[in-house]
């Protein structure tokens, strides 16, 4: 199992690192706004949102931000005994590995909560860290050993995710999205599911659910007047979604809101 050394999020538009070829620590990086470069034994990587680099132990680098343009990126430091390197082909080929991932959102929460383990530390946190960055190394390598999805897929999956987050309020079935790329029903939530990771379904509470947090904190309307304005109906099952996807209640963030004066 490999182990984790450190884990860190970079962000702003002065961002400079650099390590030399010593270094016994592999480097999983994941991309997650804006832009910025990575310069791996010689070659040049630009990261955008959605990327994920994954760079060899005792291979030199350096990475930059671009400048002007703000990024932020979760970066794992990781070393791995050779025995347990040789289990997975992305780690035994021993050449930095940059990818537009398939299963992006999947692989987002998982390193979130890698971090949050890392910085909060709570009880077994090293051992729940381990186990994350491991599940995390299954996935990337299943998508190493498929290859590049064909850019048709992602362009189809890409556009309904776009659909999606332009009428999150509406009711989305895989019958409209199958309408929005020109496919049937059944093939447009399959690829969904393929792609992403995620079901229509779960995509479209989780776009809400952005959506009711910034609501529940920023506006000055009750929770089920959010829930109405998302496209629930029934107050309680929009706590029940609240809850399965932030893990708090609105409840909470509603106790928290900030008042004038």
């Amino acid at each position: 199992m490999p182990k984790v050394e450190d884990v860190h999020q970079d962000n702003g538009a002065e961002w400079y690192e650099q390590a030399e070829a010593g270094r016994d620590c592999y480097v999983l990086a994941l991309e997650t706004y804006g832009k910025c470069i990575y310069w791996v034994d010689g070659q040049r990587n630009i990261m955008e949102r959605g990327d994920v680099l994954l760079i060899p132990a005792h291979t030199p680098y350096y990475g930059k931000s671009v400048p002007t343009l703000t990024h932020t990126k979760t970066v794992v430091g990781f070393t791995v005994s050779s025995e347990d390197a040789s289990a997975l082909p992305l780690l035994r080929h021993g050449r930095p590995y940059k990818r537009r991932l398939g299963r992006y959102e999947s692989i987002h929460d998982r390193i979130r909560v890698l971090r949050e383990q890392w910085t909060e530390r709570p009880s077994y946190y090293e051992l729940m860290a381990q186990s994350i960055l491991t599940e995390l190394l299954i996935d990337i390598s299943r998508e190493f050993d498929r290859g590049m999805i064909q850019s048709e897929k992602q362009r189809h999956v890409e556009h309904m995710k776009r659909y999606i987050e332009r009428n999150y309020r509406e009711k989305i079935t895989k019958e409209v999205l199958g309408e929005v790329i020109g496919r049937t029903p059944n093939y447009a939530a399959s690829l969904f599911k393929e792609v992403s990771g995620r079901t229509i379904s779960e995509c479209v509470h989780r776009q809400r659910m952005k959506r009711a947090v910034y609501m529940l904190n920023e506006s000055r309307l009750n929770a089920a007047e959010i829930a109405e304005f998302l496209g629930y109906k029934d107050v309680s099952y929009f706590y029940r979604i609240f809850k399965k996807i932030t893990g708090g209640s609105p409840s909470e963030l509603l106790k928290g809101r900030r008042t004038e004066g």
